[in-house]
């Protein structure tokens, strides 16, 4: 019989957009820079104190971290697990049955331990820690900002100009989880890229080893799973031999994502396997507190007893953060049914937005993850500025509020400022991730698609009459 004639115009791509000039990703470069260097200089204004024994400051380190709100974890830790001892990461130490890490444990996946380790080698106080980790942090920031000049040109100033690259870039290191989810995408869409099963490879490996800085970028391997599933770029890019669904590249690129973090994590379980355990036990009982900034604590908590109340979010938590991915899989599906293309990053953004909506834990440097996707997608600039205030309120607000705390002064919500800005933040927050949920499904990307696949690779063109064909469209024998 002979072969469906495909009935449906086939899409043209638009001629190759212009990339960033060298000069232009330099510039980019030099402002993330300096706006980090801000940063850190920010957080540095906690260090300076008088040092004990133990490389700490002698007097009350919450006075000055929470007055001008320069607080850092990297600091903090130093203090808090005794970071000044140059104990490898994992392979000694545990969690007691009253929830404290001891030994050489900390509270992040293995890689985060691997840069706390190196950032103590050669240092004796907080100061030292925090300029060593600055260090060892900055190239990520930079990697980044030259990454989305690469993919979505002079947008990437949000990056770079972002008022969270300086109030959180040294606060913990998340800096280097965006890198990863970054790169990933960079390695799918750069100029050149080869043919989707090589690109989408190296962008699972890449968000396998995000996984293991902070889980968050190993949840992405879902939607770029769908992505090779559906053919990629407007679902021309399917192998010859598969006739609608790439179903053993979407599994290769789960295999390849949980198998890059499977491989960074074993040899840390193998050398201590209690103590590696115990940064997941941490985070699995981890209390929802005030310190936890979520909407459980501030809207379910009032309304329930403490033991029911942290039940409750154990169960709900996990529940709609998974549906949240459902859904945005489920709408991206239907937006590839529309267009043609699975938009892979617009459903990893949603996927981050619910994330952070329902998970128990939302720390005011998360601003990061999502940082880089205002840029990867055109949102409107009023979502973008929007979200933005809503964070610095929180961010800014919550520290200030800790001091009034811990001074004894008033601190509710009707004695003080901060208080105020505290809970604008985070309902401001809650709502604004509900509406980008949104936004970001219906936005366009701004990294190009690939403009032809490889010659072999692909069955977009006919052989015969050298037309596109559509997605879905099956031949008969």
């Amino acid at each position: 019989m002979e072969r469906i004639e495909n009935t449906r115009t086939p899409r043209r791509f638009a001629p190759a957009r212009r990339d960033l000039p060298p000069w232009g990703l330099a510039v980019l470069c030099l402002l993330a820079g300096l706006v980090m260097l801000l940063g850190y200089l920010h957080k540095a204004r906690c260090t300076g104190l008088p040092f004990g024994e133990d490389g700490s400051p002698e007097s009350q380190l919450w006075q000055r971290s929470y007055g001008v709100a320069c607080y850092t974890d990297l600091q903090q830790l130093w203090e808090t697990r005794d970071l000044d001892e140059l104990v490898l990461p994992y392979v000694d130490g545990g969690i007691t049955d009253s929830g404290r890490l001891y030994g050489g444990v900390v509270e992040y996946p293995v890689l985060i331990g691997v840069l706390i380790w190196l950032g103590t080698l050669f240092v004796s106080t907080d100061a030292g820690f925090l300029a060593a980790s600055a260090l060892l942090l900055a190239p990520c920031g930079l990697l980044t900002a030259w990454w989305l000049g690469r993919l979505s040109r002079w947008r990437a100033l949000i990056w770079a100009l972002g008022p969270p690259l300086v109030l959180y870039s040294f606060h913990n290191w998340d800096l280097a989880a965006a890198a990863c989810s970054v790169a990933a995408v960079y390695a799918l869409h750069r100029p050149r890229a080869g043919t989707l099963r090589r690109s989408s490879t190296i962008a699972a490996v890449l968000l396998g080893i995000g996984a293991s800085v902070k889980l968050y970028p190993g949840m992405f391997a879902l939607p770029l799973a769908l992505y090779v599933l559906t053919g990629g770029p407007d679902g021309v890019l399917l192998p010859a031999r598969v006739r609608r669904y790439d179903v053993r590249g979407a599994l290769r690129v789960l295999a390849v994502a949980l198998g890059t973090a499977v491989l960074v994590n074993l040899p840390f379980a193998l050398a201590g396997f209690r103590g590696w355990l115990a940064s997941f036990r941490f985070q699995l009982d981890r209390a929802v507190d005030v310190s936890t900034n979520s909407i459980w604590y501030w809207g379910l908590r009032p309304l329930v007893e403490q033991e029911r109340f942290e039940s409750l979010v154990s169960v709900l938590s996990p529940v709609l953060v998974l549906l949240s991915f459902a859904v945005a899989c489920l709408l991206g599906m239907r937006r590839w049914a529309t267009t043609g293309t699975f938009p892979w990053i617009a459903v990893s953004a949603a996927m981050l937005c619910g994330f952070l909506l329902f998970h128990k834990v939302h720390s005011p440097q998360f601003v990061l993850w999502l940082l880089p996707f205002f840029v990867l997608l055109r949102v409107p600039a009023g979502w973008v500025v929007a979200y933005l205030l809503a964070d610095a309120a929180m961010g800014i607000g919550f520290f200030r509020w800790m001091y009034l705390i811990n001074a004894e002064q008033p601190y509710t919500i009707h004695q003080s400022l901060a208080a105020q800005a505290v809970v604008v933040g985070v309902w401001g927050r809650a709502a604004l991730l509900v509406g980008l949920f949104v936004a970001f499904l219906r936005a366009p990307e701004t990294p190009r698609q690939t403009d032809a696949p490889a010659n072999g690779s692909s069955r977009a063109h006919d052989e015969v009459t050298g037309e596109r064909a559509a997605p879905g469209i099956r031949g008969t024998p």
